[in-house]
């Protein structure tokens, strides 16, 4: 049994969550469907699944092969109770596949930037303990514009440019809008990779990049603190294991 990893860019690979998923002991199933590998037949040998970020949009499925696949994949995930993750594309396709909506912004978000917990994120088990209000790091150009029929009543996390920064349908699909997930070097990299998006939102690329330095200690401490409690509570390591079924021989009854 493994955690599926879907990856749809060199830049949006699992970076710090598959490291701490891997520091707890879990396995993972790594499939880079931008490089032509496949997805798995089935979820027959998976018990979670992780949809990472990506360039693309939700509205390709014909410009990618891979992608009704993916969307099946996270629709199945879903239904069977297999705990599913989202980043950013990967939230968004999540948002499709069960029966949400994704739309392109007005100005697209990008760099380091303010998130707000609502009620229900301040109360939800994978973020409580988060300050209410953290500096996240940005890069979308679409947003979920309406979530998935089946969760709380209001996004997890909001910000002034997107509503839906975090939501949950049910108990075990979450998807994200921000990425919590980089090493600085990867925010930096994304940065320089879109150069449109900096022109769009009227900044500099050195005055995003100052937002990097002055922010990424605290936002490494709380995105650290995130993947444990996705790698503890999302997908705890003890329901994946088969049960011994040893005696313990100073039990009681």
């Amino acid at each position: 049994m493994a955690i599926l990893i879907i990856e749809h860019d060199d830049l949006d690979s699992s970076q710090r969550l598959g490291t701490t998923l891997s520091d707890h002991g879990h396995k993972l199933l790594v499939v880079q469907v931008h490089k032509g590998q496949s997805l798995p037949p089935d979820l027959d040998n998976i018990d979670g699944l992780i949809s990472m970020g990506g360039p693309q949009d939700t509205d390709q499925v014909k410009d990618h092969a891979w992608m009704k696949r993916e969307l099946e994949m996270i629709t199945e995930a879903h239904e069977r109770g297999i705990p599913v993750l989202g980043v950013c594309l990967g939230a968004q396709l999540i948002a499709v596949a069960l029966g949400g909506e994704v739309g392109r912004m007005d100005k697209p978000e990008l760099g380091m930037a303010g998130t707000k917990l609502s009620f229900f994120g301040t109360t939800d088990p994978i973020l409580t303990g988060l300050p209410w209000d953290t500096i996240q790091m940005h890069a979308h150009g679409c947003e979920v514009t309406a979530p998935p029929p089946g969760g709380t009543p209001a996004p997890l996390v909001s910000s002034d440019g997107c509503k839906a920064q975090a939501f949950r349908v049910g108990l075990t699909t979450y998807g994200f809008q921000y990425h919590f997930e980089w090493t600085k070097q990867r925010c930096l990299d994304i940065i320089d990779h879109n150069a449109k998006w900096v022109e769009a939102i009227g900044t500099t690329a050195d005055e995003l990049k100052a937002g990097v330095e002055e922010h990424y200690a605290m936002y490494r401490h709380l995105g650290d603190r995130l993947c444990k409690t996705i790698a503890d509570r999302l997908f705890p390591l003890d329901k994946r294991l088969p049960p011994t079924r040893q005696e313990v021989a100073n039990f009681r009854r």
